[in-house]
């Protein structure tokens, strides 16, 4: 079994991004910088995180910059009718040979309400499943429209949709354009099990990672369909385990206290505070206490899992547990060693992270790319003179 290794495309940047002194002012030369890097090195496809930037338009704008580089695009249903998003979609895989995949995003209450989408949260799963199918149609060359409960959308002339001038492409992705996404909730896991080809997961320890994914795939068999998975993580790898420990150390020590307050409190339980919080996990208390207690711990105390670290990042610092920040920190053999314990409990993709972005890039694609059998569907490039020919890669069709 071969994995695949995206990495993250996204406007902040720097050594330590989450301070303000510590994240660079970027623009869209560096975004492009970035894509181009990302594609040369190898990489499966690459994530466009949350920025100010529109992500349908910064993929589109790095089509020409990237030759194999699939992009991971989160869109969230509602945002746009579905026959326009499938018409963006046919034109996005036309100009760049098929190289779009899509991130679905049920996201919360109160942000699908600023985008006009108002359905509770139970609700808006039933939603999100009649706009993909309704978008899924389309981008197959469904001319016959769509009358359900939440979309409703006039047939398209047979006619006209094969003219010159008002036709739309036929797909280049058979059966259709991956969809890749998470949910949790019980509503959200029913959502995914009919309707995602790669269920996403925020990172745990592999054994417990492993546990959630065969939960999923268990529903999804209820229904006769199977699914690949794929988790999210930030990455420290360096020629030894020390030199990554090291780093990790200064990252934290360049975390303001303030920060880890902060990631707390976001944390905590309702009705708890940083004073009130007791942790049934005795390394979780002592981190806590640390600090409360004004002091940050030591980089090796968070760590929960060999190589699996829950330090600072920009997308939160979770002492309390592992979430989106979660960490691969070691030696490249260490690191290779836990991606291949997470590819036994069930992960085949991994979209990684580390700071600043195309410096880690180089460092992952050089150091752990050859210490892996991965399945990008190219040969992967290696950029030690000293190495081997490039590694054949299993030609996939789709994700």
């Amino acid at each position: 079994m071969a994995v695949k290794i995206l990495w993250y495309l996204t406007t902040p940047d720097g050594p330590y991004p989450w301070e303000p002194e510590g994240r660079w002012k970027t623009d869209f030369e560096h975004l492009k910088q970035l894509a181009v890097a990302s594609d040369r090195l190898g990489y499966y496809g690459s994530l466009l995180g949350s920025s100010p930037n529109e992500s349908l338009a910064v993929s589109a704008a790095l089509i020409d910059a990237t030759r194999r580089l699939r992009f991971l695009v989160a869109q969230h249903p509602g945002e746009l009718s579905p026959a326009v998003l499938a018409k963006w979609a046919l034109t996005f895989d036309q100009f760049s040979n098929g190289r779009l995949l899509f991130n679905v995003v049920n996201g919360n209450d109160a942000g699908l309400a600023t985008l006009g989408v108002h359905y509770p949260h139970d609700e808006r799963y039933d939603f999100s499943l009649e706009y993909w199918r309704a978008f899924q149609n389309f981008y197959a060359g469904d001319t016959s429209g769509h009358d359900g409960q939440y979309v409703k959308l006039a047939p398209r002339s047979p006619a006209a949709a094969s003219h010159p001038l008002g036709g739309w492409h036929p797909p280049k992705q058979k059966p259709g354009i991956p969809l890749w996404g998470a949910g949790t909730s019980g509503p959200g896991i029913a959502h995914s099990v009919q309707l995602l080809d790669v269920y996403l997961s925020f990172a745990n320890t592999p054994p417990k990672l492993g546990e959630k994914f065969r939960k999923v795939a268990a529903e999804a068999a209820k229904i006769g369909r199977e699914l690949t998975f794929g988790t999210r993580l930030q990455i420290i790898v360096r020629e030894t385990e020390e030199e990554a420990w090291a780093h990790a150390e200064k990252l934290l020590q360049s975390t303001s206290l303030q920060t880890a307050r902060t990631a707390i409190e976001r944390q905590l339980p309702p009705g708890e505070t940083l004073d009130s919080f007791r942790s049934d996990d005795p390394q979780i208390q002592r981190n806590v206490d640390a600090v409360r207690a004004g002091r940050l711990p030591k980089a090796r105390d968070l760590e929960i899992y060999p190589n699996v670290w829950l330090g600072p990042s920009l997308f939160g610092f979770n002492i309390l547990g592992p979430a989106a920040g979660t960490y691969l920190v070691g030696s490249a053999e260490q690191v290779a060693e836990r991606i291949r314990e997470y590819e036994a409990q069930g992960t085949s993709a991994f979209i990684l992270s580390g700071f600043p972005l195309i410096d880690e890039a180089h460092r992952v694609a050089d150091l752990l790319f050859p210490l892996l059998d991965l399945d990008h569907g190219f040969d992967v490039p290696r950029l030690r003179a000293d190495t081997p020919a490039p590694q054949r890669a299993n030609v996939v069709e789709r994700a």
